[in-house]
């Protein structure tokens, strides 16, 4: 008898093992092919067959000790103004294989009163009227003469035969893609490191770099990466993992805007890349090294190195330059959008005018229920609205320190502030990502905005990190109800109402809870035993959403080869964290293949599915989980797990 129950489950589960192998979604990526744009959309004097514009330009080999020549840079305003340029010498392989700077001293008053300046790289060299390249090294610190290092134009040049963008679909005024600035260009007189920053925020710059074992004087000048709106906790809590990511947070040197600017960007001339933009922005600025119709170089050095990106190019109005011998930096506006950077290579970052960079547009809503002793029923809500950065490996971070930010820089954030969440993240062609959970403080201090903060990253990497498909993230919404109370409790104690039952039978486990500073909450939770489970001890945990989403996943959950649709599919599976769950659990082995889970798998079955671990998706858990029930919604962040057993007879 029991021979032909085991043999009865062994069909039926390979049944199922058939149905789901032929079932389980896979992922296609489909490229799309846009089209060009009509010659009447491009700027003027440029056709969808044009060559590059080649610039008026002095090779490496040209360039001799005693040289003398002329750099363009903006100290205040928009007006560029030239200084002295003398050539101390070339140095060969300095900056990578094959890397060679030209080092120069700065002459005129303005140079030699401020030094090198951050915000200055990029700015254009020439010599007899030809272009040789951009400043984009200092040496040292605390100079006490303004020594820079030049990055070679034909080096720079290199990032234009590297692209591969699509033509820009909408023209840009005369004004913004710079008029005749082609003709300026020939007619006027790094090493990968983070972001540096002036001011304070180099310490952990410093430190950053404090890993590496050797002592480098040659330095990117810096291109300070500038938080408006951001509160120092924020900078605090996610410098290190920006510095990680090779970004230096400041505050306090600039701020962004989205006015006109009539002047048109030339050769020297201030211009920045937004990371975020609208109720927080994040931005960094260098100086235009060569502009045309088609392209634009800058910096003279990587940003992040990131190689293709999409980043809104802006103007920029440097409203003072700031002299100190430790760290001279530009105060900078920046103000409206002329294209976007599609490059961002060791020896500079290209833009193209006229360029509509793809952003993702983020709302975070937050609902304020009335004071104690006023009304209660009144609630106000604050929004806020911004669009970060379209990046794999910047967005989830950037999403995390905005939505942080918002929550915790209001007048409504207090220690024991409790947040319910109900949001969505809607990718293109795939169903919306829910976001729905509650957030309260826990006992080690960690405030509950930054739970909230760290869910919503951990789902935009799971969406970024896809091995399989591209996603096109649309939008994202976050509503959050603020609880002016900490809602969370403790799991506490767990029963069974018998010590034995039989296949069938329906148990009642009885719960409680211990909410913080509360009393004791009693729930019982019925659960049916399946008619299959065999007889022997049986296994119940008792426990939250999370404790049993981390067992059902498998710890080569994240390593997985999933398509984007099977990952949604899991992230929407997972339980909320607002109750208790009671899940019966056998010994007989769990197989997942994508999202679909096959419990109590007979040896002969496995057998089948090891021969198939190399054309299917599999992870296979140790144990089955047969059976779920749990509380209705607790209004609790719930925390806590116990095992109970029982006799099936």
């Amino acid at each position: 008898m029991t021979s032909g129950v085991s043999m009865g489950k062994a069909v039926r589960a390979l049944v199922v093992v058939a149905c789901l192998s032929s079932s389980v979604w896979v992922s296609t990526q489909k490229a799309a092919a846009e089209n060009r744009p009509s010659p009447a959309s491009l700027p003027a004097g440029v056709s969808t067959t044009s060559p590059a514009i080649v610039p008026n330009i002095i090779p490496l080999n040209q360039i001799h000790e005693g040289m003398m020549g002329t750099a363009l840079t903006v100290f205040q305003g928009v007006k560029v103004e030239p200084m002295g340029v003398e050539v101390l010498g070339v140095l060969r392989n300095v900056n990578g294989p094959k890397g060679d700077i030209i080092l120069v001293r700065l002459h005129g008053a303005k140079p030699e009163y401020t030094g090198v300046v951050a915000g200055m790289s990029g700015s254009p060299v020439y010599f007899d009227g030809k272009l040789a390249g951009a400043l984009a090294f200092r040496i040292g610190e605390f100079s006490k003469e303004p020594i820079a290092g030049v990055t070679p134009i034909e080096e720079m040049l290199e990032i234009s035969a590297m692209d591969h963008s699509p033509a820009p679909a909408t023209a840009l005024p005369a004004s913004a893609s710079g008029g005749n600035s082609a003709n300026r260009n020939e007619a006027s007189p790094s090493a990968n490191a983070p972001t540096a920053s002036p001011g304070e925020n180099t310490r952990l710059s410093n430190n950053y770099s404090d890993n590496n074992n050797y002592t480098n004087y040659l330095k990117p000048i810096e291109t300070p990466l500038v938080f408006n709106g951001f509160s120092a906790d924020t900078l605090q809590r996610y410098g290190a993992q920006f510095a990680a990511a090779g970004i230096v947070p400041v505050m306090g040197i600039g701020s962004a805007s989205d006015r006109k600017q009539p002047e048109p960007i030339e050769a020297g001339s201030a211009v920045s890349a937004v990371l975020v933009r609208g109720d927080m922005d994040i931005a960094a600025t260098c100086t235009v090294t060569y502009v045309d119709p088609q392209r634009l170089l800058a910096c003279g050095h990587p940003l992040l190195q990131f190689g293709e990106v999409d980043l809104p190019m802006t103007k920029a109005e440097v409203v003072a330059t700031l002299p100190s011998p430790m760290n001279a930096f530009k105060i900078v506006n920046t103000t409206e959008t002329v294209g976007a950077f599609v490059q961002d290579r060791q020896n500079g970052i290209m833009g193209i005018p006229g360029r509509e960079s793809k952003m993702i547009p983020v709302t975070v809503a937050m609902h304020i229920q009335g004071e104690r002793g006023s009304d209660r029923a009144a609630v106000t809500t604050k929004e806020f609205h911004y669009e970060v950065l379209n990046n794999a490996r910047l967005s989830p971070l950037a999403m995390m320190a905005t939505v942080f930010n918002a929550l915790h820089g209001t007048n409504e954030y207090g220690e024991d502030i409790t947040y319910r969440m109900n949001g969505v993240l809607s990718v293109k062609g795939y169903p919306d990502v829910t976001l729905r959970n509650t957030f309260a403080p826990l006992d080690n201090g960690q405030p509950a905005a930054a739970l909230a903060a760290a869910t919503i990253g951990e789902r935009f990497g799971r969406i970024y990190s896809n091995p399989l498909d591209v996603p096109d993230v649309q939008a994202v919404k976050l509503d959050f109800d603020l609880v002016r109370e900490r809602r969370s409790a403790r799991l506490e104690a767990a029963r069974t109402d018998m010590t034995e039952a039989r296949p069938g039978d329906q148990i009642m486990v009885e719960t409680v809870i211990r909410p913080y500073r509360g009393e004791r909450l009693v729930r019982q939770i019925p659960i049916r035993i399946p008619t299959s489970t065999s007889k022997g001890t049986l296994r119940i945990l008792v426990s939250d959403g999370d404790t049993l989403d981390r067992i059902h996943r498998g710890t080569p959950m994240m390593s997985r080869s999933l398509g984007l649709a099977p990952t949604i599919a899991l992230l929407n599976k997972e339980r909320a964290n607002d109750r208790v769950y009671v899940s019966l659990i056998e010994s007989d082995p769990e197989a997942m293949v994508a999202d679909k889970v096959m419990p109590t798998l007979p040896l002969s079955v496995m057998n089948v599915m090891e021969n198939m671990r190399g054309t299917q998706d599999m992870i296979v858990l140790g144990e089955s989980s047969v059976s779920e029930a749990s509380t209705e919604p607790l209004d609790y962040v719930v925390s806590g797990a116990q095992m109970l057993t029982i006799n099936i007879k």
